[in-house]
Protein backbone atom coordinates (compact mmCIF):
# COMPACT_ATOMS: atom_id res chain seq x y z
CA UNK A 1 0.00 0.00 0.00
CA UNK A 2 1.51 3.19 -0.85
CA UNK A 3 -0.92 5.27 2.37
CA UNK A 4 -1.46 4.78 5.89
CA UNK A 5 -4.35 4.43 6.73
CA UNK A 6 -6.13 6.67 9.50
CA UNK A 7 -7.91 3.92 11.93
CA UNK A 8 -6.94 5.27 15.30
CA UNK A 9 -10.37 6.81 15.93
CA UNK A 10 -12.18 4.47 14.82
CA UNK A 11 -9.93 1.37 16.66
CA UNK A 12 -10.49 4.19 20.00
CA UNK A 13 -14.39 4.35 19.89
CA UNK A 14 -16.73 2.49 21.68
CA UNK A 15 -18.08 -0.92 21.63
CA UNK A 16 -21.57 -1.86 21.25
CA UNK A 17 -21.55 -4.29 24.14
CA UNK A 18 -24.97 -6.41 23.43
CA UNK A 19 -25.03 -9.81 23.64
CA UNK A 20 -25.08 -11.65 21.05
CA UNK A 21 -26.85 -15.12 20.03
CA UNK A 22 -22.95 -16.87 20.11
CA UNK A 23 -23.19 -15.76 23.35
CA UNK A 24 -20.45 -12.88 23.28
CA UNK A 25 -20.58 -9.25 23.19
CA UNK A 26 -20.54 -7.05 19.91
CA UNK A 27 -17.95 -5.61 18.81
CA UNK A 28 -19.41 -3.38 16.01
CA UNK A 29 -18.74 0.27 17.51
CA UNK A 30 -21.68 1.90 18.89
CA UNK A 31 -23.54 4.74 17.02
CA UNK A 32 -22.46 8.86 18.17
CA UNK A 33 -24.26 9.73 21.32
CA UNK A 34 -25.54 6.13 21.94
CA UNK A 35 -24.81 3.27 24.11
CA UNK A 36 -25.39 0.43 21.53
CA UNK A 37 -24.42 -0.08 16.90
CA UNK A 38 -26.78 0.14 14.67
CA UNK A 39 -28.34 -3.54 15.06
CA UNK A 40 -28.91 -3.38 18.79
CA UNK A 41 -30.95 -0.51 19.41
CA UNK A 42 -28.48 2.70 18.29
CA UNK A 43 -30.11 3.59 15.11
CA UNK A 44 -32.76 6.27 14.94
CA UNK A 45 -36.49 5.24 15.19
CA UNK A 46 -35.49 1.95 17.36
CA UNK A 47 -37.33 1.06 20.69
CA UNK A 48 -40.13 1.37 22.13
CA UNK A 49 -42.28 4.76 21.31
CA UNK A 50 -41.82 7.75 23.93
CA UNK A 51 -44.64 7.55 26.81
CA UNK A 52 -45.99 4.38 28.58
CA UNK A 53 -48.91 3.84 26.43
CA UNK A 54 -49.34 0.32 28.26
CA UNK A 55 -50.41 1.95 31.28
CA UNK A 56 -53.66 3.44 29.58
CA UNK A 57 -56.61 2.04 31.58
CA UNK A 58 -59.08 0.65 29.19
CA UNK A 59 -62.27 0.40 32.18
CA UNK A 60 -62.85 -3.40 31.36
CA UNK A 61 -61.99 -4.33 35.23
CA UNK A 62 -63.57 -1.07 37.23
CA UNK A 63 -66.28 -1.76 39.39
CA UNK A 64 -68.71 -0.16 37.39
CA UNK A 65 -68.01 -2.74 34.47
CA UNK A 66 -67.79 -6.04 35.81
CA UNK A 67 -71.81 -4.84 37.87
CA UNK A 68 -72.98 -4.30 34.46
CA UNK A 69 -71.43 -8.13 33.10
CA UNK A 70 -72.71 -9.44 35.89
CA UNK A 71 -76.32 -7.61 35.18
CA UNK A 72 -76.23 -8.38 31.79
CA UNK A 73 -75.50 -12.23 32.66
CA UNK A 74 -78.15 -12.25 34.64
CA UNK A 75 -80.75 -10.36 32.33
CA UNK A 76 -80.03 -12.94 29.58
CA UNK A 77 -79.76 -16.21 31.89
CA UNK A 78 -83.21 -15.19 32.89
CA UNK A 79 -84.17 -15.03 29.46
CA UNK A 80 -83.01 -18.28 28.47
CA UNK A 81 -84.60 -19.51 31.52
CA UNK A 82 -87.95 -18.25 30.28
CA UNK A 83 -87.52 -19.37 27.00
CA UNK A 84 -87.57 -22.59 28.22
CA UNK A 85 -90.62 -22.86 29.97
CA UNK A 86 -91.97 -22.00 27.51
CA UNK A 87 -90.97 -23.85 24.61
CA UNK A 88 -92.05 -26.65 27.02
CA UNK A 89 -95.51 -26.53 27.49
Amino acid sequence: MSHARNTGAMQASLRCGAQTRNGETCRAPALRGKARCRMHGGAWGSGAPFGNSNAVKHGFFTKDAIAERREVQMLVSEARKLVRRLTHF
